[in-house]
């Protein structure tokens, strides 16, 4: 039998989703992204979700970051109908920013590149205070997509949005809360009992006054978007990384273990 990569469990209004890749670091796959979606997508029909809970299943990871070298298998024919139309992190990322209820990121384990972009797609990101958190693109050769930019500077801002990943440091303890990519930090064995309280005690808000506060917020941040002008300039950048010498350099000293060494071609 093939384990579930996401593991969803609803109770008492609250919908947990398990990023359940262990032997990956929860690296996430396009099927594991499409099945967080389609499940987003189930739960925003109704009001049985109040709010969305979303962990790795492992204390050592919350997500590793995109799994590029996962080719999904056994997909449903609307998961690979999706697939065929449409980038599965965007889609997944979207998802949860558009969830009309509160998403929380009980992160438990490290967090890096599209997991931390998921991470702070959610409206509130709780942490265990052993977690590391970074974005490594510049280390890879790669040049980060606009959206994604943007969802970072409207949670952290845009200076620390350059510093992250403009360095691609690693940040432990302390700094992780300095500079904003999680909310609270708590130790690992407080951690789900914290966040699973304030699960709990924003499920017996008023629904009308959750879905609207979070709508309205969502109308407020898309003012922050690009131009399509620059979004268009934005993507010529990223495919001339994308085609460069940097990148194949920076994904082989990734996998040596060494630091790459960059010629800017």
């Amino acid at each position: 039998m093939e384990t579930e990569v996401l593991i969803k469990e609803i109770a008492n209004k609250v919908g947990t989703m398990k990023l359940n890749r262990p032997e990956r670091g929860n690296a996430l796959s396009p099927d594991l992204l499409v099945d967080l979606h389609l499940t987003l997508q189930k739960w925003a029909h109704d009001d049985a979700v109040r709010v969305v809970v979303i962990t790795g299943n492992s204390g050592k990871a919350f997500s590793s970051g995109y799994d590029i070298s996962a080719i999904p298998t056994e997909l449903s024919p609307e998961a690979a109908e999706i697939l065929k139309a449409s980038n599965p992190l965007e889609l997944a990322l979207t998802s949860i920013k558009n969830f009309p209820y509160p998403v929380i990121a009980m992160i438990n384990g490290y967090c890096f590149g599209a997991g931390l972009n998921l991470a702070i797609c959610c409206d509130m990101r709780i942490g265990a205070d052993h977690i590391k958190m970074g974005m490594p693109p510049a280390k890879l050769g790669i040049v980060y997509h606009p959206e994604g930019l943007c969802q970072f500077i409207e949670v952290i801002g845009m200076a620390k949005t350059r510093e992250i990943f403009f360095t691609g440091h690693t940040y432990s303890g302390k700094e992780v809360k300095d500079m904003h990519l999680a909310d609270h930090l708590f130790p690992v064995n407080e951690l789900s009992k914290t966040v699973y309280a304030m699960a709990d005690e924003i499920a017996k808000n008023a629904p009308l006054s959750l879905k609207g506060t979070k709508r309205i917020l969502n109308m407020i941040s898309k003012n922050a978007l690009i131009t399509t002008e620059n979004i268009n300039e934005a993507e010529t950048l990223i495919a001339e990384a994308f085609n460069s010498d940097d990148l194949k350099e920076g994904q082989t000293a990734f996998f040596e273990k060494r630091i790459p060494v960059f010629k800017g071609k």
